[in-house]
């Protein structure tokens, strides 16, 4: 009898973390160059009792394009973002302790790391002459013409739906990026959560207003996590990172 009310509690409680509702308590935007625009977003989930602040940086596919920049001289985000005239970036994938890349990057076109099969770098965030674009790594097209690339996961959102079995233990500061409705991208930092969390908060909560997230996936976060955007008056926001890192993704305009 105990054994069956364990199992019963347990299974409770995996149902209330499975249908988590993460709600915005406030949302703050400032438009940047480019017609990009910066939101400043507090999401709160009440039954846990824990609020999240997510910085998002949103922009159209249309008008902006993406860029990896390589960073073998270890320097700052905002001070690379400034010498390539980016409009917002990020912090960008994995590096090992070597300070090597790990998985496909590609810049300006060219490849610098190859495409690596791991289990949690499963997805692809790419600039071709198609678009921006969001891929897992078996839909990877060597035949288009890729100008930037960037591997890294997990994948957080598919189909307008968190991915389920996502770590729901390991709280972090998180890096994403996602593509959205409205012919919307997004590159965004988050407050500490774990990666089920995450997907939850970009599935659920409208982070992007009038558009919805088809696909996001993280990118490296922890202490590497960073952002930085450029008003429109010249001055910048910025998120820094607590560690020097091997690349970043950013935006420049069409």
């Amino acid at each position: 009898m105990r054994g069956s009310l364990l199992v019963t509690l347990l299974l409770y409680a995996l149902a209330a973390l499975a249908h988590a509702e993460w709600k915005i308590l406030s949302a703050e935007s400032e438009p940047g160059r480019a017609g990009i625009e910066h939101r400043h977003v507090v999401v709160e989930d009440a039954t846990a009792g824990q609020r999240v602040a997510v910085d998002v940086a949103v922009f159209s596919a249309k008008k902006a394009a993406l860029r990896v920049i390589d960073n073998p001289d270890g320097q700052s985000l905002g001070a690379v973002m400034k010498r390539e005239k980016c409009v917002c970036g990020v912090n960008g994938g994995y590096f090992d302790t070597e300070f090597k890349p790990i998985g496909l990057r590609v810049a300006d076109g060219r490849t610098f790391s190859p495409l690596r099969r791991a289990r949690l770098i499963t997805g692809i965030l790419l600039q071709s002459d198609r678009g921006i674009d969001i891929v897992r790594v078996g839909e990877f097209s060597r035949t288009k013409k890729n100008m930037a690339a960037v591997q890294a996961g997990p994948f957080l959102v598919e189909g307008s739906k968190r991915i389920r079995g996502l770590n729901d233990s390991q709280l972090a500061r998180r890096t994403f990026a996602g593509t959205a409705t409205n012919d919307r991208a997004m590159l965004g930092v988050c407050s500490d959560v774990s990666l089920a969390e995450l997907a939850n908060i970009l599935a659920t909560a409208p982070i992007v207003a009038d558009s919805k997230i088809r696909r996001a996936m993280n990118l490296d976060g922890g202490s590497s996590s960073a952002f930085w955007f450029a008003r429109e008056d010249g001055s910048a926001f910025s998120i820094s990172g607590r560690k020097t890192v091997r690349d970043f993704v950013g935006v420049v305009p069409k």
